[in-house]
């Protein structure tokens, strides 16, 4: 790889040991993947950030980089294990909150903003088309790649955070043009009514075309929270960083000819769904995977008004997310039912299935996969149906 004189000191160690650290990693993988420079990002969304991914191991690792260590750009970081300022409402327990809590500070020494989401572009770290990212958490890689527009590889933990203690990332995969272009067509043959829908597709497509680049055809409308649970869903069944939307995404240009065509009709929607749903009645309810839009919130606020919750159910949206509910008071309409606000948290990196659940509705089919995974079963709902669940007669 051809460094920079900067970059070069970086490797060098002049910049102390955990950029030199950083930048070891960084080379490495450009040389993996065939990298012949570096490429400057202008933010990062680090992911690892739950004790109950990273473990003892991962909290070391952490605590020694951040002896020396120091964020070049605007860093944000993926949920936690736990909402940060009230997790015993929660039922987390002192010794995993005390250790969640060590490992937010690491991250916090090293100069990453402690948003703790996995929608960072509704909690201000906005890039714009054309900028290179070195992002981490699967579903907003894709959101960030196919309706922004910005360039991002699926970065691991370790990857993304060398990102930000050098500002640089290799210049590989989908950074270059020619990498974007689509590899199948996915005919929708089908209404997609509902943002459940989307992510039924999304489910179904990521498991077709692994870690293909789908380019959709004949969906007719497509908003910002359709769109988050296709991304979320791509990820999660099949490696997707990326996939293009005639008439809505902006690198959505004409076809190449000779692509593989999948159909997606309703006798596929309808298996997805099934398959998505384990049976049995929930004990527990939670949405927001990805976290919540203020749209779905304010949506939940309506839905919520007048009812009081019955089985237990969070939440999930950013700080930023939750602020603005706060102020028109929203908020204030969901917690009187009895629901509980997750900010900092979702249901796939808390450890629920510690906390004595065993059957999560949801309306994420992410959230399914992983949930399912963790050895808990599954209902998959919309969001209407997510809130009588959790509000239903006992």
């Amino acid at each position: 790889m051809r460094l920079s004189q900067e970059e070069e000191g970086m490797l060098a160690g002049r910049e102390g040991h955990a950029t030199r650290k950083a930048m070891q990693i960084l080379v490495a993988l450009g040389k993996i993947y065939g990298a012949e420079q570096m490429v400057p990002v202008s933010s990062v969304q680090v992911s690892g950030v739950s004790y109950k991914n990273l473990g003892d191991a991962g909290l070391e690792f952490l605590s020694g980089l951040a002896e020396d260590g120091r964020a070049r750009v605007k860093t944000t970081l993926n949920p936690a294990g736990m909402n940060l300022t009230d997790w015993r409402s929660q039922g987390i327990d002192d010794e995993f909150a005390e250790k969640q809590l060590r490992v937010i500070e690491a991250y916090r020494r090293l100069g990453a903003e402690v948003s703790c989401t996995c929608t960072p572009y509704l909690a201000g770290n906005e890039p714009t088309f054309g900028q290179h990212i070195a992002w981490g958490e699967s579903s907003a890689v894709v959101y960030a790649n196919s309706v922004i527009g910005a360039r991002t590889n699926r970065e691991g933990g370790p990857s993304a955070l060398a990102a930000s203690l050098t500002g640089r990332t290799p210049l590989y995969g989908l950074h270059l043009d020619e990498n974007r272009e689509p590899t199948q067509v996915v005919g929708v043959e089908t209404p997609l009514r509902t943002p459940e829908d989307f992510a039924a597709m999304g489910y179904f497509v990521g498991k077709a075309v692994k870690d293909g680049i789908p380019y959709f055809r004949g969906v007719k409308r497509a908003g910002l929270e359709e769109l988050k649970l296709l991304s979320a869903a791509l990820a999660s069944s099949g490696g997707v960083a990326m996939f293009h939307m005639e008439g809505v995404t902006p690198e959505a240009g004409s076809i190449p000819t000779r692509l593989e065509k999948i159909p997606f009709t309703s006798k596929e929607l309808e298996e997805t769904r099934a398959q998505l749903d384990d049976g049995g009645n929930p004990d527990f309810v939670s949405v927001g995977c990805p976290h919540l839009s203020f749209t779905e919130v304010a949506r939940l606020a309506r839905l919520l008004d007048g009812r009081k919750v019955t089985t237990e159910f969070w939440i999930c949206c950013s700080r930023e997310v939750k602020r603005k509910s706060d102020l028109v008071g929203y908020s204030r309409t969901i917690q009187e039912s009895g629901a509980k606000f997750a900010t900092d948290t979702c249901m796939v990196v808390a450890p629920v299935e510690e906390l004595g659940y065993k059957v999560v509705a949801t309306n994420s089919a992410k959230a399914c996969h992983y949930l399912r995974n963790s050895g808990l079963r599954v209902r998959f709902m919309s969001l209407d149906e997510c809130v009588m669940e959790a509000t239903k007669a006992p």
